[in-house]
């Protein structure tokens, strides 16, 4: 791990988001672990290159929202300058902090969440969402989070599962939501409209690449966007 410069941490600030948002803990140890022991199988399935495609060409300081273990530290290329890692659940965010101390980026993995990002206005240039716009509690506040501490021109970088676009998976979707998919999957909801709600932040998509993951299999959880956003 690089040594830590962090020219961008006066920016740091606890009490920076808005006072009105509420922050609820997340502790989902059995999902925790659960997800992270299925982690390298969907590495394998493709999750890996996603990833790799989520973060090409990033530039300048960065916040991850949502971070899990840290799966997309080891992609983050030269050019990024530190990368504050975002994670309110304790396991998972343990096993981030043991990965970012094995990878060449400037990682540093805190306890917060996408509802309440603790940086200043106006700070970072790139806020990553990875498989996590269908967990957070209220999308609105996440994204209008990520826009508050993004610089004019910023980009969002995105890699979610959403709602399919029609037919009787969208309905499946729409039954699983109401019943026990996020009770069982750490809060997750399978029939978002992200790139709708990342629109209705205020943000322009510049590219979004729809596909199903993994390919040819029949879940709620299928389809898949991955792309980019800009902060006018």
């Amino acid at each position: 791990m690089a040594g830590w410069g962090w020219g961008w941490e006066p920016a740091l600030d606890t009490g920076a988001a808005s006072p009105e948002v509420v922050v609820v803990p997340r502790r989902r140890p059995v999902f925790a672990r659960v997800y992270h022991r299925m982690a390298p199988s969907m590495d394998e399935q493709g999750a890996a290159e996603h990833r790799r495609r989520l973060l090409a060409g990033l530039t300048g300081d960065v916040v991850e929202v949502g971070a899990g273990a840290g799966a997309n530290f080891g992609h983050y290329p030269d050019g990024v300058g530190t990368v504050l890692a975002l994670e309110p659940e304790p396991y998972l965010r343990a096993r981030a902090a043991e990965r970012a101390a094995g990878v060449r980026a400037d990682v540093r993995v805190v306890d917060a969440t996408a509802e309440r990002i603790p940086v200043a206005d106006a700070s970072v240039d790139v806020v990553v969402a990875s498989l996590v716009l269908c967990s957070v509690a209220d999308q609105a506040v996440a994204l209008r989070e990520m826009s508050r501490v993004l610089r004019a021109g910023g980009r969002l970088r995105f890699y979610e599962h959403v709602a399919a676009t029609a037919g009787r998976l969208r309905t499946v979707q729409r039954l699983a939501d109401a019943t026990v998919w996020p009770f069982f999957l750490g809060g997750c909801h399978t029939g978002r409209d992200t790139l709708g709600a990342i629109r209705a932040a205020g943000f322009v998509v510049d590219d979004a690449d729809r596909f199903d993951f993994p390919a040819g299999v029949a879940s709620p959880a299928a389809p898949h966007v991955l792309g980019s956003a800009t902060r006018p």
